[in-house]
């Protein structure tokens, strides 16, 4: 990846021929207003991509705040539309079919935005018959013109496999998992890439946990970039689409101006190197 070659407005396209920006905004444990907020500044900073879930209770805010950036033409200055802007929602539980196929029309109301761009099992939870339960209804959705892309969330490669060999009519899109330096996940991600199942980067800056370890420092460095924008970047060359989280209006705008430099190969295994299975959150990537 050239250092130029990527932009906030960057896309990569899908087998279904939809496609998805390379960056998104996380709203994970934001209150409605900090999102709403938080939605504004990364859309005028140049994101098109908003990942937000069920159990985060922000879906409304979420949506509110697209509508309204898009509707204020000094903002919009690009005369941007619904279909420029890329909204993500998870389901909170895997249970029936018919809780599920409820459960997705309340997220398309809550946001209010007329369709959810990408929608994704949040995990594995509740058992093979509840996960395949819930993808029908996320197939079913993807007709009836509720959704336009089916993924899943904090899949192992068991469920995956599983997922797979039910012989589904829609393959999931993508798998939404903890992958940053210091938890890498290489036997998830490589699965995914041999399956063409992309892989989404949450927690991509590790929570902040890891941001004056002296490999991430002196790489920093090195580079003339923040921390955040080394493992955002570090996210990109990998192939991952990254999700970085945050509230403040400055750091929105820089964790996604990662264009002025790239990676070199031998860094980028330093930095892969530095795999310590850290979970920063939750990990149900082997439940049953």
């Amino acid at each position: 990846m050239a250092p130029n070659s990527f932009s906030l407005s960057t896309r990569i396209s899908l087998a279904n021929g939809l496609s998805i920006p390379q960056i998104h905004l996380g709203v994970y444990l934001m209150s409605g207003r900090e999102a709403g907020d938080a939605v504004k500044h990364a859309l005028s900073a140049g994101y098109r991509g908003i990942d937000s879930a069920q159990m985060y209770r922000n879906e409304h805010e979420c949506g509110q705040a697209i509508q309204s950036w898009l509707s204020d033409k000094h903002a919009n200055g690009g005369g941007l539309s619904r279909s420029d802007i890329f909204f993500t929602s998870k389901l909170a539980s895997n249970s029936s079919y018919n809780a599920a196929r409820k459960s997705i029309k309340k997220s398309v109301e809550a946001c209010g935005l007329g369709y959810i761009d990408l929608f994704l099992l949040h995990s594995p939870y509740g058992g093979k018959s509840a996960r395949l339960a819930s993808w029908k209804a996320v197939e079913d959705a993807i007709d009836d013109g509720e959704i336009k892309i089916g993924g899943v969330s904090n899949f192992g490669v068991k469920h995956l496999e599983e997922l797979i060999a039910s012989k589904p009519r829609v393959l999931p899109a993508v798998n939404q998992i903890e992958v940053h330096p210091f938890n890498t996940r290489t036997n998830i991600t490589s699965f995914c890439q041999e399956n063409g199942i992309l892989v989404e980067a949450y927690a991509p800056l590790a929570r902040a946990l890891r941001m004056k370890h002296p490999t991430i420092v002196s790489l920093s460095k090195k580079y003339n970039c923040t921390p955040a924008q080394l493992m955002v970047r570090w996210s990109l060359q990998n192939g991952f689409i990254p999700l970085p989280k945050s509230v403040s209006k400055e750091r929105i705008k820089s964790n996604g101006k990662v264009n002025f430099f790239e990676i070199e190969k031998d860094d980028m295994e330093t930095l892969t190197g530095l795999d310590e299975y850290l979970v920063t959150d939750w990990d149900p990537v082997d439940t049953d």
